[in-house]
């Protein structure tokens, strides 16, 4: 499986419904809460392109986007196979 990662807030539900849906898929991510890291928003914002809310998701190497991007994957079919190694 790709590693995921996952910059959040804790005051965000749409961080709370995309790692719900990660781990109803049994999927280990790495979080960083940009709250608790404020340093680390910067670095998110870049490998977003610009990205500047959260949560910004990736999967691999690549950026997935937010939680609506991340629920659309998994209603096309799409999820499971970014995932796989």
């Amino acid at each position: 499986m790709k590693q995921v990662e996952i910059y959040t807030s804790p005051l965000c539900g749409f961080c709370h419904a995309a790692k719900r849906l990660l781990k109803s898929k049994g999927v280990n991510y790495s979080e960083v809460d940009v709250l608790v890291h404020p340093t680390r928003k910067a670095e998110m914002i870049q490998r977003a392109n610009g990205g500047r809310t959260v949560p910004q998701i990736f999967i691999g190497d690549e950026h997935v986007g937010g939680c609506d991007e991340l629920h659309a994957l998994e209603r096309a079919g799409k999820l499971d196979a970014m995932l796989a190694a």
